[in-house]
């Protein structure tokens, strides 16, 4: 089954947060989220304690920009619209990115985003709010980690130890250039201390390996996957000590365009993943950078920097199909696949203001204690898009 894209002129209208019923798809219904932005993206779901599933993103003029801000929606339980979001940061000489929520052990929920100047994501640092009333408030905006170039993606896991492990992606920059991404690596914070200190642990040979998905698959068995810079395949490894070291990341069999992916571990011990078809052996699409729009040549300040990384990032490759795969060993193979949104996928542009961008991107999914999938992701870079899939829906 596959589902077209909408014209671009149509997507406002629809941003009232109101869930629908897919016309021709049983057990499947759509949202697209309100938000007072003209570009929205990188979305993240959570349930919050009393059961509200929450979203987060960052939402502005175009990415990088200094009016871009985290934002935050919430769907109640019994609820059939998304309510109109909250804004949750507000540096104003700062890029605000990357958000995700994490409900501690310890009954708190803590809010994470990066803040960046400009394009210079090798200048990155991570910041934070913790609530103590289940998400409802937050409290001041603390720094998780000052370390340039830190950047965030995907949620906190808590292995049977108690430690809490952050997977980050450290952005490089080369010598007298702007990041472009050549050299990122891999990294995982880690806190035996409930998030009072932190240890950064870094993943073997895993230049242009970002994005970290970490998911338990029991005991101490943890597998990661990872977007891929080369725009290649998803990359994938393995942790046998609880998330302590890991393998080096290795190409799985899903192709990847240098977007971001993310899977769940499903109650039924099966693997959902949502990540976007396409690689660059399939379009010959290319852009010099993500932020080659963004005025000023200035290069990150006091980031880490190497004089050559070898291989180049790719952009620009098409951010279509949104698909969804399950895998039902451990990660190993994904046969089981439908498409979520499909057209151009063109990204040739992040610009939201004249309807430029048609990307479906930047997933997150998440599994309802009765089997439901929620996915929400970008939506041309102009809203978020809600997906809650029936377990008869999935494939």
């Amino acid at each position: 089954m596959t589902f077209t894209g909408l014209p671009p002129e149509d997507v406002p209208a629809l941003m009232t947060g109101a869930v629908i019923p897919h016309p021709s798809v049983a057990g499947r219904a759509d949202a697209y989220l309100p938000s007072p932005c003209i570009q929205n993206h990188a979305a993240n779901l959570a349930f919050l304690p009393d059961g509200t599933l929450s979203c987060v993103w960052f939402g502005g003029t175009m990415e990088g920009m200094r009016d871009i801000s985290i934002y935050m929606s919430r769907l109640p339980p019994g609820s059939g619209r998304w309510s109109e979001p909250e804004k949750m940061s507000d540096d104003p000489e700062k890029s605000e990115q990357n958000p995700l929520i994490f409900n501690a052990p310890d009954g708190k929920t803590w809010l994470l985003y990066t803040s960046q100047t400009s394009g210079n994501q090798d200048g990155s640092i991570v910041k934070c709010r913790i609530s103590d009333d289940g998400g409802k408030t937050f409290g001041p905006v603390q720094i998780l980690c000052d370390s340039p170039g830190t950047f965030v993606r995907q949620q906190i896991v808590v292995n049977d130890r108690g430690d809490w492990l952050l997977p980050i992606f450290r952005c490089v920059g080369l010598e007298g250039q702007r990041w472009s991404g050549d050299a990122d690596t891999a990294a995982v914070l880690i806190s035996r201390d409930g998030g009072a200190s932190w240890q950064m642990r870094d993943i073997p040979d895993s230049i242009g390996a970002v994005h970290m998905n970490i998911l338990p698959l029991g005991g101490c068995e943890m597998i990661a996957f990872y977007r891929n810079r080369f725009a290649e395949t998803i990359l994938s490894s393995r942790s046998a000590d609880g998330g302590e070291t890991w393998s080096p990341p290795e190409p799985t069999e899903l192709p990847n365009n240098n977007s971001s992916i993310q899977a769940t571990v499903l109650d039924n011990g099966g693997i959902a993943m949502v990540y976007n078809h396409s690689n660059a052996t399939m379009s010959d699409a290319r852009r010099q950078s993500l932020y080659d729009e963004i005025e000023g040549d200035e290069c990150g300040e006091n980031a880490a920097v190497v004089a050559d990384a070898g291989r180049k990032a790719v952009w620009g490759v098409p951010r279509a199909p949104l698909s969804l795969a399950i895998s039902r060993d451990g990660g190993r193979t994904f046969p089981h696949r439908i498409d979520l949104d499909t057209g151009d996928g063109f990204c040739l542009s992040n610009n939201s203001k004249d309807s430029l961008n048609r990307e479906f991107s930047y997933p997150s999914v998440i599994e309802g204690s009765d089997g439901t999938l929620h996915v929400a992701y970008t939506y041309y870079r102009r809203a978020i898009k809600y997906v809650r899939l029936a377990p008869r829906a999935l494939p």
